[in-house]
């Protein structure tokens, strides 16, 4: 019975070691992913803009989802280049306004969230304006997102700020900012049909961090016509036939 046992020991061990080790194993470099999935010359170019980024310290890790989510798409490779450097561009003004807002140094998923919001219209004062006013120590990445959201459901930024800022002010929690998208009127989801769509400028919603619940938005890539790419008639005359 002994040896029964101890032999059961052993087994357990090789397995749990087995296991361990396949945990271990790394998920495929991101780099080599872009290299297979776009032209030389662009993944070059796209990934040296990712590599400037990381030197900067920006989440270099949401361009390559964000490169490669694209990808998946079957957008361009052109436009994806676009859309990355866009994007980084974007990363440097909302860090720059969140520094200006306060002392502590912003935090990827931060910077992320700012770049998400200032693409969806926001500017880099309203990004300044929600650091300073912030509690002191809240992280500012569901905030952020959750004004964008709301500028997407047809509220002015100025005023999705202010309403943030009001559930902040009262110290809200992250579940409670994410839920004001669905908490508003009728009218105010209904005028979103009305206004023109954040994805004319870029592809849609990029890569949010997990900690932000915000339900992603996307739409056609840029330069894909709503109507799928019908071509229409206007010399077609669309009056009914005349009675007989």
């Amino acid at each position: 019975m002994r040896h029964v046992r101890s032999f059961a020991v052993v087994l357990l061990a090789i397995v749990l070691t087995a296991h361990g080790s396949i945990a271990q194993v790394p998920a495929k470099d991101p780099s080599a992913r872009l290299r297979e999935v776009l032209p030389a010359d662009v993944a070059q170019r796209v990934l040296a803009r990712i590599a400037a980024a990381r030197a900067r310290q920006l989440p270099a890790e949401a361009l390559e989802n964000r490169a490669l989510k694209f990808a998946a798409k079957g957008v361009d490779p052109s436009n994806i280049e676009r859309s990355v450097n866009e994007q980084a561009a974007r990363m440097e003004v909302a860090r720059a306004a969140l520094a200006n807002g306060r002392a502590l140094a912003p935090a990827g998923d931060e910077i992320e969230a700012g770049a998400e919001a200032i693409r969806k219209g926001v500017d880099g004062a309203a990004v300044s304006l929600l650091a300073t006013r912030a509690p002191s120590g809240r992280s500012l990445a569901v905030p952020l997102f959750v004004i964008g959201a709301l500028t997407d459901h047809g509220l002015s930024s100025s005023e999705a700020l202010q309403r943030v800022l009001a559930r902040l002010a009262k110290h809200a929690a992250d579940s409670d900012l994410e839920s004001m998208p669905g908490e508003l009127p009728a009218q105010a989801l209904a005028g979103q049909a009305n206004r023109p769509g954040s994805t004319g400028r870029d592809f849609g919603q990029s890569h949010r961090p997990a900690s932000a619940g915000r339900p992603a938005t996307a739409g056609p890539p840029a330069g894909v016509p709503g109507n799928a790419g019908a071509k229409s008639n206007p010399g077609r005359s669309h009056r009914p036939p005349p009675k007989k």
